[in-house]
């Protein structure tokens, strides 16, 4: 690195000089040091989300209750492991008889630590929950993981009923742009992927064509060509991350989108009604 050469932030303190006088003026002062290639894509874009994290209420990020995966202090070790394998989180908030009754957290990785020849009492294994209220800002809950070193909260309504969760994950997302994790589709392999559990992770890019033909479906081309574009046209907006979507006898589950785009669904069959019984 040249040290003649001005850092990032001494760039953008110089730019910053001239003192704007509100968060509009900024903005342009900020696209304009990109333009003059004092500023990058990727720093322009993180700057904006940083931005935006104060206006943006923690209601607009939250997973919603009924896409949280909830575990019971009463299950067993067995159904706990279970639960813990189909979905892959590494947190469940853990309930007694309500759902609006969370009494802790429980951490995947701490199921590592159960010993078989020992009776199993979920209630031993809990953290504590931490409860926020859905009016919080992204910039004050982000501050408040830092410090409390939590990596997820309840969200409660006005009522202190349990309306929704969020991670610092979501928090982070809604500022750096969509994290990868080890669960994401390498960039090499194909657009659909089966899973151990019966399950297909498909990317949003994959053709109608080529869906239809791996599952039997019969989703029309007329309006769009891609998985992510039917269900655009179908809700007619970029649907939220967990969000759960039915079309033609099939699941939807998605698994990564941002503001702008869907990236990764996961789609599964719906059963029949002599299967569920």
């Amino acid at each position: 690195m040249d040290p003649d050469k001005p850092s990032f932030f001494e760039r953008i303190s110089s730019l910053l000089l001239r003192e704007p006088e509100d968060r509009e003026q900024l903005m342009r002062l900020l696209h304009s040091a990109h333009e003059r290639k004092l500023l990058d894509a990727d720093a322009l874009s993180i700057t904006e989300g940083a931005l935006a994290a104060s206006e943006v209420s923690v209601h607009d990020v939250m997973v919603p209750r009924a896409m949280i995966e909830f575990i019971d202090i009463d299950a067993p070790l067995e159904e706990v492991i279970a639960q813990v394998n189909r979905t892959a989180h590494s947190r469940f908030p853990v309930i007694d008889d309500s759902r609006d009754n969370v009494v802790g957290i429980l951490l995947a990785k701490d199921l590592l630590r159960v010993r078989a020849d020992r009776p199993f009492k979920l209630r031993d294994w809990l953290h504590p929950a931490v409860f926020i209220p859905e009016s919080k800002r992204l910039n004050v809950l982000l501050r408040e993981f830092r410090v409390s070193r939590n990596h997820m909260a309840i969200v409660i309504d006005e009522y202190a009923g349990v309306s929704g969760l969020i991670t610092i994950e979501d928090v982070l997302e809604q500022i750096v742009g969509e994290i990868e994790d080890e669960y994401d589709f390498d960039e090499s392999e194909g657009n659909i992927r089966p899973d151990q559990f019966g399950r297909f992770r498909v990317k949003a890019q994959t053709t109608i064509e080529d869906f239809n033909e791996h599952f039997g479906s019969h989703f029309s081309t007329d309006e769009c060509n891609t998985v992510g574009g039917l269900i655009l046209n179908h809700l007619g907006r970029v649907p939220r991350r967990k969000e759960e979507i039915v079309l033609g006898g099939l699941n939807f589950v998605v698994l990564r989108a941002d503001r702008r785009r869907m990236y990764t669904l996961l789609v599964t069959r719906e059963q029949a009604p002599d299967e569920t019984s």
